[in-house]
């Protein structure tokens, strides 16, 4: 590649950064990590680039500030860009995935009280909503994000209709716990430290966690607006390629992790206890009921690179799934619409920056605990291929 410095940073003039100073906003949620730590440890300077950290209310508010230009670039949903881009809830808007972020670490909670009327799992909270029938209300965080579609996904699974026979509400994220322990709701998805939280604190129990509806499945991204893309593509380069060794940094080691945590626990941060970070991020569970386990699909923020490269199918599963619901009324071009969002070629670019390999295909192929097969060879048949759906 021209233009790469030898020691793999990009050299002055024209490779230099564009932009060198960028607002990042990110939310208080686990799987910020590779983003905080790009700063904290001088990834984001050894690429010419500055990350001004903004720690953000609400998804909504990522939203808005990543289209009117008020933040650079986000930690941020995979659904929530995919709803941008295809107008659905607010003004449609190009949007651009530059990396991924991290795989698995979601849960859903259900309530102390659920589980106290023998709710404690998909099965039985199916068996308790056909034998007590009330108004039922489950959290997400974001209308088309990811959390939505793992609970509709779950729920459904388990033959529970999310949009007929539960009450859908949308909460952010560090509200989750103390919105279930005000009673005002039955169960959530959410992104760690929220689903441990609820344990520390009694409040509920791990149902389910995300890696058991789709084990290595696409979490956060680092997005930004596709006009921000094209005009800064140096400055996108750095930023992924300082967060790429982040996430090399944080998988590197049990020791790196517990570091982390104990870093983005900061109020600053995620505003928590290390201890509701800490576990989970090594991949040892609790449910709240007396269960242990070790999870080998806990989160990742690097795998070699297989957590980072912004496959288009992972991108055309969002927009199945918004297809499935309801949010959008027809079938889009897929592959298009996908291959217009992913920045494959400047991933590419900042993967070389950092030895990080890439994988030969853009496609990827998943088992999904309904037993179905996304492989995104056929995404129009695939939304229309399931029994509950709007």
């Amino acid at each position: 590649m021209v233009g790469l410095a030898t020691n793999g940073v990009w050299a002055a003039g024209s490779d230099r950064p564009e932009k060198q100073a960028v607002k990042i906003g990110f939310m208080p949620l686990t799987d910020c990590a590779s983003v905080v730590m790009a700063s904290v440890l001088g990834f984001d300077r050894k690429y010419g680039v500055k990350f001004v950290l903004s720690r953000e209310a609400s998804w909504a508010g990522v939203r808005d500030k990543l289209t009117n230009g008020d933040l650079d670039a986000a930690h941020v949903l995979y659904g929530l860009l995919y709803g941008v881009q295809m107008g659905i809830g607010s003004a449609p808007t190009d949007m651009a995935v530059l990396m991924g972020l991290n795989h698995n670490g979601q849960a859903i909670t259900l309530s102390q009280q659920l589980a106290g009327q023998g709710a404690v799992d998909g099965p039985s909270l199916a068996a308790l909503m056909r034998r007590d029938r009330r108004d039922y209300a489950f959290a997400q965080t974001f209308p088309t994000g990811t959390h939505a579609m793992w609970l509709y996904y779950w729920l459904a699974a388990h033959g529970i209709d999310p949009l007929r026979d539960a009450r859908v509400i949308t909460v952010p994220p560090p509200q989750m716990v103390a919105t279930m322990r005000a009673g005002h709701m039955d169960g959530y998805c959410v992104g760690e430290p929220w689903n441990h939280r609820a344990i520390v604190d009694g409040t509920g129990i791990t149902a389910a966690t995300s890696q058991d509806i789709w084990p290595d499945h696409p979490e956060k991204v680092l997005g930004a607006t596709l006009a921000f893309a094209r005009k800064y593509p140096n400055t996108c380069r750095a930023m992924m390629a300082a967060i790429l060794e982040a996430g090399q940094w944080i998988d590197a080691s049990l020791a790196n992790r517990h570091k982390m945590a104990e870093v983005i626990a900061d109020k600053a941060y995620v505003n928590t206890s290390k201890d509701a970070i800490d576990q989970r991020i090594v991949g040892r569970y609790q449910d709240g009921l007396g269960r242990t386990w070790d999870d080998a699909h806990h989160m990742k923020f690097y795998h070699d690179g297989q957590v980072n490269f912004p496959y288009l199918s992972d991108g055309m599963w969002f927009m199945t799934q918004h297809r499935r619901w309801g949010l959008l009324k027809d079938d889009p071009d897929y592959l298009a619409v996908a291959t217009r969002v992913h920045q494959i070629d400047l991933y590419r670019d900042a993967a070389a920056m950092t030895n990080t390999p890439v994988p030969a295909s853009p496609l990827r192929t998943s088992r999904l605990i309904d037993g179905a097969v996304w492989d995104g060879q056929d995404p129009k048949a695939f939304a229309a291929s399931f029994t509950l759906k709007a």
